[in-house]
């Protein structure tokens, strides 16, 4: 189960292009390396802020459908990690296949009110339970936030199972640091080629391939990222038309009188242009029945 934090704090430029960005990509490329390392794994994702915990996608197999899940996610409230845990442990607890092996990813990218000693309860809970526990620090760095959550790590880690990555803001892109750490290379199950390969290419400069994801070593990951981005750009574009179109209907209307007093304009010109032409066809009625008088007054002479 992978753990969203979606709090206020997650609105911060401080990871391009933002914390919740950020986070959403790392999300993605950690789900493809979990779903790709065996045909058996599966990955659940729930938000830890908003309204309250909320179980976005249970364990799936299907990726599509985890990234799916991570569309349209809205930002507010304040970051709950005690009760996302206990909620992830719920959810692996009813997984179908008994046989896997149960692990936690929380990414906590905001303050943590919960006491060090509530944590390191939840935390040998879910050593009794034999459930691992991979946590991402980033974004505040307060000390007390660090020091909760290594006192949480310390509580569940079971012979090196568990992990904690701190990233610190400003740095590069958070799904380029994670691919090279435990988190990221290993589940505890024998590793992953996708993730391997992923870690590989980005220790070596590389990863030129679009999203960071070779095609020939994951053709489904790089294709779902696609869509998804093919969606995306397809979203923006629409509502870009459709910011476009309603400009235009505002300009009409602006236009509108300015056409109508042209038209009266032109009216009134055509108008004159009548009435000229009336009274030259009057003149030249005069002149010629002035003209048929005088004649007819010479001929009677």
């Amino acid at each position: 189960m992978i753990c969203i934090d979606n709090s206020e704090w997650m609105r911060n430029g401080d990871y391009a292009p933002c914390r919740f960005q950020a986070q959403a990509d790392a999300v993605n490329l950690i789900c493809g390396a979990k779903t790709q390392a065996n045909p058996e794994n599966t990955v659940g994702v729930l938000t830890m802020a908003g309204k309250g915990v909320r179980v976005l996608v249970t364990p799936t197999g299907d990726l599509g459908k985890i990234l799916a899940c991570m569309h349209g996610l809205e930002i507010g409230g304040e970051l709950n990690l005690a009760a996302g845990i206990q909620v992830a442990q719920l959810a692996l607890k009813h997984r179908q296949n008994k046989k896997q092996q149960q692990r936690i990813i929380v990414f906590a990218g905001s303050p943590i009110k919960h006491e060090k000693k509530m944590l390191e309860m939840i935390g040998r809970k879910l050593k009794k339970n034999s459930v691992a526990l991979d946590i991402v620090n980033f974004g505040e760095e307060d000390e007390g936030k660090t020091e909760k959550l290594e006192a949480l790590l310390a509580a569940v880690n079971n012979n090196d199972n568990s992990h904690i990555v701190t990233v610190p803001p400003g740095s590069s892109a958070l799904p380029d640091v994670l691919i090279s750490t435990p988190i990221f290379t290993s589940d505890g199950e024998g590793g992953s080629g996708f993730a391997a390969a992923a870690a590989a290419a980005a220790a070596s400069g590389a990863s030129g391939f679009e999203f960071g994801v070779d095609p020939n070593l994951d053709p489904e990951l790089a294709l779902a990222l696609r869509v998804s981005m093919e969606e995306e750009r397809a979203r923006q574009e629409a509502a870009a038309k459709k910011a476009a179109d309603e400009a235009s209907k505002q300009e009409k209307g602006s236009d509108q009188p300015a056409s109508s007093q042209d038209a009266t304009m032109t009216e009134h010109a055509s108008g004159a242009t009548s009435e000229a032409e009336n009274k030259t066809n009057d003149l030249m009625a005069y002149f010629i029945g002035n003209i048929l008088r005088k004649i007819s007054g010479l001929g009677s002479f």
